[in-house]
């Protein structure tokens, strides 16, 4: 093992006559260091002197990555010999399929030295999975953040004990069924943020997310796995911050509960057929809408009945798709205080016929109140259904205080466009604005 360098001279080289600074300091602060440097190179450090022969022994963080068997021979002795009360963070990497065979005298050793974060990646490429120790969850009153990645198996057969946790992450890990997910959950009564990364129904079908607790939940289902079915049940309470991305792959996402949300991300789940996914984020203050992949099919969305975004004070849409025009009506119409706009993209071929955006009957209170900025990014010049849009909320936007458009992009020799951009970009800005103090900006030009 290389012995550790501090301003690029080994510690092991310097000059006698030299006074040794570092190891005058206190041993808080030693360990404090310690703690940043990586694990091989903290244990390097007992050869320096007698104070630094038991120091490593202290260090409150480990992680070992890419370990063979051999190696993680080394990691039962290491973690027997460590003295410190507690554990602040284990992390293990293990790639050797050997390796992996048994990890729950590890974690067992982690446990028993109060680990407050523990960090699980096992990955190999015969994809077998190795089961956490669930005999090991029955009661854990010290871990606060727990990571497993990749071939992990999950069997909870009754309910688990994490009586401090308050962040889970599982990504691409498998439950043995729906059973062991909600035991896992359930058993988290302080569970604050929750992420999953993992593929369609690739081991459960119906994926309940029922946390009281939780405030930030991040889920990704990766479809492209030829996993489909299936889909996610969610009730959570005291929701303050949801993303949702990739849900092309399923069936449902039911958002049963979550009256304090206040900013949600939703990628990419305009296709659920029976999707309740507006009318569960009415009380959010901020929301982002990218709902579509496929940019040659018409958006489909069920827009919810009598639902007003009363708390709604910023939107993003991207408009890379058919149809966006509905879902803008709506959303304007129904967020009587919005003041932020943000639109991105355009769509790649004209809308088809009955797809054209259609003025409103009656200017939306938004535009009448309190909309203050519009940003469209990769604006359409060329597009009349674009432009219609934009001259309509810069007429009608009585308190706009800056609108910002980023015109699609033209190659610098493709002269006849850009001076065509320009004529479409002066006819826009002659426009009767609403606002006699909007601040009409083209970033491109």
């Amino acid at each position: 093992m290389t012995c550790s360098k501090i301003g690029g001279e080994s510690l092991r080289n310097r000059d006698p006559m030299k006074k040794d600074m570092i190891s005058e300091l206190p041993e808080a602060l030693l360990l404090h260091i310690l703690s940043y440097v990586p694990t091989e190179d903290v244990i390097a450090t007992s050869v320096l002197s007698k104070r630094w022969k038991s120091l490593w022994k202290m260090v409150p963080k480990l992680e070992f990555k890419f370990l063979s068997m051999l190696r993680i021979d080394d990691v039962y002795r290491l973690l027997i010999l460590h003295k410190a009360p507690f554990l602040e963070s284990f992390h293990l990497k293990i790639e050797d399929a050997k390796g992996r065979s048994d990890i729950s005298f590890l974690i067992g050793i982690a446990f028993s030295h109060h680990v407050r974060e523990l960090v699980l990646n096992l990955c190999h490429d015969d994809q077998k999975k190795v089961r956490f120790p669930s005999v090991l969850c029955s009661y854990n009153n010290t871990l606060e953040v727990l990571e497993l990645a990749q071939d992990v198996l999950l069997d909870f057969p009754s309910r688990v004990c994490f009586n401090a946790l308050r962040e889970l992450h599982l990504c691409h890990v498998e439950f043995k069924d729906e059973e062991s997910v909600c035991n896992l959950l359930s058993g988290c009564p302080r569970l604050q943020d929750l992420v999953v990364e993992r593929y369609s129904s690739f081991d459960v079908e119906t994926y309940t997310i029922a946390v009281p607790s939780l405030q930030r939940l991040t889920i990704e289902d990766d479809g492209s796995q030829d996993m489909y079915g299936g889909g996610y049940v969610i009730n959570a309470p005291s929701l303050k911050y949801l993303s949702i991305k990739d849900l092309y792959g399923i069936d449902f996402c039911l958002i049963e509960n979550a009256p304090e949300l206040v900013e949600a991300d939703i990628n990419d789940v305009s296709h659920i057929d029976n999707e309740n996914i507006l009318a569960s984020l009415t009380s959010a203050k901020r929301l982002s809408f990218q709902l579509t992949m496929f940019l040659y099919l018409p958006l489909c969305i069920k827009y919810p009945t009598g639902s007003i975004f009363y708390q709604l004070v910023s939107l993003e849409l991207d408009i890379k798709g058919i149809n966006w025009w509905n879902l803008l009506s709506f959303m304007l119409d129904s967020s009587p205080k919005l003041q932020s706009l943000k639109l991105d993209g355009s769509c790649w071929e004209d809308c088809p016929v009955g797809w054209e955006w259609n003025e409103p009957k009656c200017v939306p209170e938004c535009l009448l109140l309190h909309l203050e900025t519009l940003v469209w990014r990769s604006y359409g010049w060329q597009r009349e259904d674009e432009k219609q849009v934009a001259t309509y909320i810069l007429k009608n936007a009585k308190q706009l205080k800056k609108a910002t458009f980023d015109p699609a992009y033209v190659g610098p020799k493709e002269l006849e466009k850009l001076e065509k951009r320009r004529e479409m970009l002066n006819e826009l800005a002659s426009v009767a604005r609403g606002s006699t103090s909007c601040h009409l900006v083209f970033e491109s030009e």
